[in-house]
């Protein structure tokens, strides 16, 4: 796991996911397919990833397919990034 998707990873864990909540999850854990993600936390995931690292990720680069692994999400970041 490189640091991109240990930032995300760390992320999805603070926001989404409850203390007492013994789910373990990794770069490859379904987050949207699972529920651990939805519509609303979605974007919210997305307008993190903007801000932290200065890029603009368009609607159609942010499907949920895109959005439903840490290694997927890490993997756009890098694309849109060149």
């Amino acid at each position: 796991m490189d640091e991109l998707e240990q930032t995300i990873l760390e992320y999805v864990i603070d926001e989404y996911l409850e203390e007492d909540d013994e789910e373990e999850i990794g770069v490859e854990s379904p987050l949207i397919s699972s529920g651990i993600v939805d519509s609303f936390s979605m974007v919210s995931l997305k307008t993190f990833l903007e801000r932290k690292y200065k890029i603009s990720i368009p609607d159609d680069k942010a499907t949920p397919e895109d959005f439903d692994t840490v290694k997927s999400i890490a993997q756009r970041v890098r694309e849109i990034q060149g």
